[in-house]
């Protein structure tokens, strides 16, 4: 048997194994993000309750927060047990019970006869006969008469019963349980009116009272059919409350009533609502089943990176859990205003944070579900929900194409403004009073704005660190010429800061034609040959027409120190923070080329010995991007075209697509996925922007003689207007 500890340290790393594997970690975090979503959407963590009892008076005055319209159950189980209890009972009768009755009526009055009739009997043995065989007690002179034959008395009593009791049990009322005395009373008073001695009249009457019995039986199944029917006819008696409707004043005697409508508000539950719960956890379940099958069918990426679904369960969280506590304050002096709290809610900070950092369309599709969710947090009034997704939906089209800064402060204005009249037109619906709609309005729409856009412009710096994404408001920000980085660059390299700028017009014009990331790819090019900051002499681009250092040092050296850029400026990027996106491209904007000026160099120089061809390649890696593979080329075609002497728009093109085809074919695109099309239309934007800059220029005419011949004219002027003077 193994030890404790062996099977604690066994049990301890399988459990480390599991909870390492992908798939668990992925399940222990939605069921996490599931159990605080139900929570957040069915608990009230700060409960208004208004702790009032029947018959209590009310210290304090209580209105309704939201207008309601609910089942009185109280009212209604009363209405409904009324119209049960009119239903009349249903019998059902058996038409058995009447023959025989009547078959034992009969059966007596053939054994009476019988023993009349028996002329072996004397009296007595006829008297102890009679007494044994009727089921019941007579009196004795009453046997001694019934012992004297009588066949016709004994017909009539026969006849006349069995008549009576067929009438009495085949009437439309029957003899039931309740009635059966009285029908027996009324058989035994029409026995006393037949024309008979008192001996038949009695053994007539207790024949009756022995025999008859009820045949008409209470048909419970259908009695209570019927009276469920009746209850359901009854249709629910539905109370309306009104928004700031006062439910009950100071000094109010507490009634069921009062109760209900609290209840109804939700302001007296002081137990968990298990019900509410169970609710709200299977709409969170199928909710988060409705967005993982967007994400699966629309946009893969996003499903396969846990993080990318750790942040959106982290960003609807927050704005789920911010706007539970807006709705949860509480303020006593304007109960009218505090009740429009919910349309603060910033929905629009989820659609602009998921917009930026993830995707446009799911941004939508969040801001949708989590305007449905703070629907159904305010009590299912949807006039909350409607603003919240029209303030979501404007943040999400505010912010889709950021290009500068100052557009995350208009998608904050922009949402505001949308909240403003989307909040006035649900008021002019509810019929809101005029005076509080247009300041509810204007108050709690910017409010929802600055609001979203603060709590936006605050959580994205922590939101990209925590989880490696690179914003486009981080690319703005690395793209402000005052960025330190660019100022050192611009200082220490102006060279090639200048060529950098315009390696990011090449790019940024190739990708947005080919749909790349423009704005990546623009400041990935800002800081593509940061790492010629460490060397800047080397670079020709900054030697300005000095003495070139190359010329005294080995090829193989030169080569060394110019591929050293790369690594240089990947630590220099790491050192500084850049985003992974552009520290990618910094690596790989010169794949694994070759410095073709100093291998040519090397081969001159050294013609009796052989030189590696790898030893003047940059180390690589190639591009794995699309918007790498375009800094790559955009690079190459800048650095060319710089060089160029004559810079005609023939030769501009033609050497834009020999930098293009020499690139493929060295196969330095190989492991990007841009397409043979794709290229086209690349040396397309390049020739383009080139056009813009090297554009020709008209040739101005010398002007010198020009000049000469204009001031020997005025001259002349002068010296005739001095003759005539003196004339």
């Amino acid at each position: 048997m193994l030890p404790l500890s062996t099977v604690k340290g066994i049990l301890a790393d399988s459990i480390n194994r599991l909870v390492g594997q992908r798939k668990v970690r992925r399940g222990l975090a939605a069921c996490l993000f599931f159990v605080l979503l139900t929570l957040i959407l069915s608990v009230e963590f700060m409960p208004q309750q208004v702790n009032l009892l029947v018959g209590q008076v009310s210290p304090t005055n209580v209105f309704a927060p939201r207008s309601i319209t609910f089942q009185d159950k109280v009212k209604t189980e009363e209405a409904r047990n009324i119209a049960a209890n009119q239903v009349e009972q249903q019998y059902i009768i058996d038409p058995q019970v009447s023959v025989d009755v009547q078959q034992n009526i009969s059966t007596l009055v053939n054994i009476i006869d019988d023993i009349q009739s028996n002329p072996e009997l004397d009296e007595s043995e006829r008297i102890a006969q009679l007494k044994s065989k009727i089921p019941f007690i007579l009196p004795t002179d009453v046997l001694k008469t019934l012992a004297q034959p009588d066949p016709n008395s004994l017909e009539q009593v026969g006849n006349s019963l069995t008549t009576m009791v067929a009438r009495a049990m085949e009437a439309m009322d029957g003899v039931t349980q309740e009635n059966t005395k009285d029908v027996e009373n009324t058989l035994v008073d029409e026995v006393n009116n037949l024309q008979l001695n008192n001996s038949y009249k009695t053994l007539a009457s207790e024949m009756v009272r022995y025999y008859l019995r009820p045949n008409k039986f209470l048909d419970i199944e259908k009695t209570q059919r019927l009276q469920e029917a009746a209850r359901e006819a009854v249709p629910p008696i539905m109370v309306a409350i009104k928004e700031r409707e006062k439910i009950i004043g100071v000094g109010e005697i507490v009634t069921e009533e009062h109760i209900a409508k609290l209840e109804a508000l939700g302001l007296s539950r002081s137990i968990l609502p298990v019900s509410s719960i169970l609710g709200s956890a299977l709409l969170i379940a199928l909710l988060m089943c409705v967005v993982l099958f967007y994400l699966y069918q629309q946009n893969r990426e996003i499903f396969n990176h846990a993080g990318y679904l750790y942040l959106m369960g982290i960003i609807v969280l927050g704005v789920l859990g911010v706007s539970k506590a807006i709705m949860a304050i509480n303020i006593t002096p304007w109960p009218q205003f505090g009740a429009l709290l919910a349309y603060v809610a910033p929905v629009a900070t989820a659609g602009m944070l998921i917009a930026i950092l993830l995707d446009s369309r799911l941004a939508v599709l969040v801001v949708a579900i989590i305007s449905f969710l703070v629907g159904l947090m305010t009590g299912g009034q949807m006039r909350f929900a409607v603003v919240a997704f029209i303030g979501g939906f404007t943040g999400v089209y505010g912010v889709s194409k950021l290009s500068q800064r100052g557009d995350m402060a208009r998608a904050g204005f922009y949402t505001g403004a949308a909240n403003v009249a989307a909040i006035f037109a649900m008021g002019l619906v509810g019929d809101t009073p005029i005076g509080l709609l247009v300041i509810s309005s204007l108050i709690l729409g910017t409010i929802n704005g600055i609001l979203s856009s603060i709590l936006t412009n605050g959580a994205i710096p922590y939101l990209e660190s925590a989880f490696g994404i690179t914003s486009s408001v981080r690319l703005l920000e690395l793209s402000n010429p005052s960025n330190p980085l660019l100022r050192r660059l611009q200082i220490e390299a102006p060279g090639t800061y200048h060529h950098s700028l315009l390696v990011g017009n090449l790019a940024e014009a190739a990708a947005d034609a080919v749909g790349g990331d423009t704005l990546l790819v623009r400041v990935a090019a800002y800081y593509h040959d940061i790492g010629k900051m460490k060397r800047p002499v080397f670079f020709i681009e900054n030697q300005m027409g000095g003495e070139n250092p190359h010329d005294k040092i080995a090829a193989s050296l030169s080569t060394l120190i110019l591929t050293s850029h790369v690594k240089d400026g990947v630590e220099l990027a790491r050192e500084q923070k850049l985003p992974k996106g552009i520290i990618e491209i910094i690596e790989q904007h010169h794949g694994h080329s070759m410095c073709s000026f100093f291998y040519q160099k090397a081969l001159e120089n050294n013609k009796n010995e052989s030189v590696n061809e790898d030893d003047f390649r940059y180390e690589g890696p190639k591009p794995q991007t699309k918007e790498a593979a375009i800094v790559m080329l955009a690079d190459a075609v800048e650095a060319a075209t710089r060089s160029m002497q004559n810079r005609t728009s023939g030769r501009v093109e033609g050497m834009v697509h020999r930098i293009i085809k020499d690139k493929l074919m060295d196969g330095q695109l190989a492991e990007c996925d841009l397409t043979m099309k794709d290229l086209n239309i690349i040396a397309g934007a390049f020739i383009r922007v080139l056009s813009g800059i090297f554009h020709s220029r008209i040739e101005y005419p010398d002007m010198t003689k020009e000049i000469e011949s204009r001031k020997n004219k005025r001259a002349g002027i002068r010296k005739q207007s001095a003759g005539k003077g003196a004339g």
